[in-house]
């Protein structure tokens, strides 16, 4: 490991100019390429303290020995460089996307005297027509047998070719009219290459142009009354208007725009290209890239940009270039993207309408794609193997975990305070295994807090599945009087080890949302499942504050032999108890994505149960303690009255006014109002004005909404 010190530049050698420069390691590979407006603010921010660098940055000019840079003229000049660069060199710190399959193209040679039309995959060839990219190479043959009525070019190999010439007789193709047959010269070359032209066209999405001109064929033989010939020339539109159905529109301007967007969390990014042209979806694509650096969505695209135009030219750059995030700066890589197409090229963010909806769509399929590479990376035995053994080398355990447990905590702004509990096994979610938790033992905002009570909760009910089964013995795990737990080798009973949480009102929730009877005990077969198996590793989301709560826990009660560390998100640092320094695994280790998978799995739990208790606590009333009292008649008190204001301050007979309701019953009303007391006037910030309307007043479906503003914008969920 370098020091960064050791070749640092000395002062004033760097220019202060637009550049690329190039990080070596000692065997003078490169490692690293970028660009800079101005190469001398960029290079000092690698040459800080490299404790206020980003860890992948820091692990970057660690490995480097050297650093070099070339001076340009522009910024436009950096970024071809820049690009040249990464694919000369391959540097390994760089953002390298990669196709998540080989996609195959629709491909015309007009380098050939006698263009081809056919499948092609691989590097692209110069003077090569290709469209596409297709999902699948039969999508491809459907469209061609449909277009091969209408423009019947060549798409047999040359050695089919020139079998032909020899013999004088045509393929099948020729025979049935799918074929101008030009090996046997029915056409010369030029009316050959005239086909293959018009075919591109009709590819590049001037369709209407040879759909008109075939219908005023088809009416003029009709005139004729050549009707077998009108008739062919009907089948013709029938088969390009099928090959047209085959693409939707989905732009109705006809507009030509490539859309790219992006899914990406810590460790890895997606990406996902529509090609549209004439208003049809006519290829799609797709990339996924580690994030071997420091990078922003915006750089990202950037990358995506130099690898989808960086061989293309014309054309094959279309107009209008739709994205999530545009790069910083923008000028320099539109400039070279018009360079590429040799015209202008807007590259901006859709903002609405149906550019917006499709950016949408391409949006949702990066995202599925991101979640897809996951889930086939870890439904890999070996790569799962693999990482838990790296688990356990890295937290010094003595063996693979193979249950792990991990621990999250969700909020608003220490409102609705919950947390979630899931299991993996064999490094798989168990699903059936998953549990969440209502912070009861305080209320606030205190990460550290609820994350001690939540532990606590969870493995006092398993010491009491293990005292239900006889498992636990005298002294077992070094529990005693001096814990906490009965002395003398005893537990307290159920009900204290339980503390809040009792059959009557269970606080503890299942995946599916039921809960689980006393005693953890299923109906069916009476196996236990609740908390009755033990963890081998404990994972909470968060640093040293959280994972010292954890610990401290299972220390007050008595239980020693389950391991517990935290991963920090921003960073992905892993935390063990006790110690100053976090571990930091390597950025392709298997047990860190296995660590991280968890952990986001955990925070998705536990942020969709947050979300509904704070929907469901909107949505009270006070009406709702009424027994017997139901949604309709609900709905017509307030729609009579039109706020819980004035239903408050009705008397009894003007209750009983409203359609259904009797006198019992609202005497039972004005009762249960009369218990709840009336929230503080709601308070424009705005103007200062005291609002009318509590906080309750129902809208106009007859749900309960809250005056004021949007909870959203009271804080972020954690």
């Amino acid at each position: 490991m370098a020091d960064p010190s050791s070749y640092r530049p000395k002062p004033g050698e760097i220019p202060d100019s637009p550049g690329v420069y190039r990080f070596r390691d000692e065997h003078r590979r490169v490692i690293y390429v970028g660009k800079a407006k101005s190469l001398r603010q960029r290079l000092a921010n690698y040459f800080q303290d490299l404790a206020g660098l980003h860890p992948r940055t820091r692990s970057m000019v660690t490995t480097a020995a050297s650093v070099e840079w070339t001076v340009v003229s522009t910024e436009v000049e950096a970024l071809q460089l820049e690009y040249s660069w990464i694919k000369e060199y391959d540097p390994r710190f760089n953002v390298k996307y990669r196709d998540d399959k080989s996609y195959p193209y629709l491909a015309v040679t007009m380098n050939e005297e006698y263009p081809r039309v056919q499948v092609m995959r691989g590097h692209k060839k110069k003077g090569v027509r290709y469209f596409g990219p297709y999902a699948h190479a039969w999508a491809i043959r459907d469209t061609v047998d449909l277009l091969l009525r209408v423009f019947p070019v060549r798409t047999c190999s040359a050695g089919v070719f020139k079998n032909a010439a020899r013999t004088g007789r045509p393929c099948l193709l020729g025979y049935i009219g799918k074929c101008s047959a030009p090996c046997v010269d029915r056409v010369s070359a030029e009316e050959h290459r005239e086909l293959a032209e018009e075919f591109c066209d009709f590819m590049t999405g001037r369709t209407s142009t040879y759909i008109r001109r075939l219908e005023r064929q088809m009416g003029e033989a009709a005139e004729e009354m050549e009707y077998e010939r009108a008739a062919r020339l009907r089948d013709d539109i029938g088969a390009l208007k099928k090959a047209m159905e085959k693409n939707a529109v989905v732009l109705a301007d006809a507009t030509d725009a490539d859309l790219i967007a992006v899914a990406e969390d810590e460790l890895e990014a997606a990406v996902q290209i529509f090609h549209v042209r004439g208003g049809r979806v006519r290829g799609q694509r797709g990339w996924v890239t580690d994030k071997v650096e420091e990078i922003t969505t915006g750089a990202l695209v950037e990358h995506a940009l130099q690898q989808l135009y960086g061989e293309e030219t014309g054309d094959a750059v279309p107009k209008e270039v739709l994205v999530p995030a545009l790069p910083d700066p923008v000028e320099p890589i539109q400039e070279w993207l018009a360079g590429r197409r040799g015209s202008g090229v807007s590259l901006r963010i859709p903002q609405r309408g149906d550019k917006k909806a499709l950016m949408e769509t391409v949006q949702r399929n990066a995202q599925q794609a991101l979640v897809l590479h996951k889930t086939k990376r870890a439904s890999d035995l070996t790569t799962r193997s693999r990482a838990l053994e790296e688990i356990a080398d890295a937290l010094d355990l003595d063996s693979a975990p193979l249950r792990i447990e991990c621990y999250d905590i969700s909020h608003l702004q220490g409102d609705d305070v919950v947390a979630s509990m899931v299991v993996f096994e064999d490094g798989l979610a168990r699903k059936s295994e998953y549990r969440r938790f209502q912070i009861k033992g305080f209320a606030g905002q205190d990460d550290v807090r609820s994350m001690h009570e939540v532990i606590t909760r969870r493995f006092r009910r398993y010491l009491a599945e293990k005292e239900k089964t006889g498992e636990w013995t005298d002294g077992e795990n070094g529990r005693g009087a001096e814990n906490g737990q009965g002395g003398e080798g005893t537990l307290a009973g159920p009900d204290a080890l339980m503390g809040p949480e009792t059959p009557a009102g269970p606080d503890v929730l299942t995946a599916s949302g039921a809960p689980v009877g006393p005693g953890g005990l299923t109906e069916d077969d009476g196996r236990p499942r609740k908390f009755a198996y033990p963890p081998q590793l404990v994972v909470v989301d968060g640093g040293a504050p959280q994972v010292a709560a954890a610990r401290r826990a299972l220390d007050e009660l008595g239980i020693d032999d389950i391991a517990v560390c935290g991963l920090a998100k921003r960073l992905e640092e892993v935390w063990l108890p006790g110690d100053d320094d976090p571990v930091i695994l390597p950025r392709t280790s298997e047990g860190l994505y296995m660590l991280q998978r968890v952990r986001d799995e955990a925070h998705r739990f536990a942020i969709t149960y947050q979300r509904a208790k704070r929907s469901k606590r909107f949505r009270s009333s006070p009406l709702d303690d009424v027994p017997g009292l139901g949604d309709t008649r609900k709905q017509a008190l307030l729609k009579h009255f039109g706020s819980l204001k004035r239903l408050r301050s009705a008397t009894i007979d003007q209750i009983c006014e409203v359609p259904g309701i009797g006198r019992k019953t609202a005497e039972t009303i004005v009762v249960a109002l009369a218990r709840s007391a009336p929230a503080a006037p709601a308070v424009n910030t705005a103007t200062g004005e005291i609002m009318e309307e509590e906080p309750g007043t129902m809208g106009s479906g007859g749900e309960p909404v809250r005056t004021g503003a949007p909870d959203e914008r009271r804080g972020q969920e954690t």
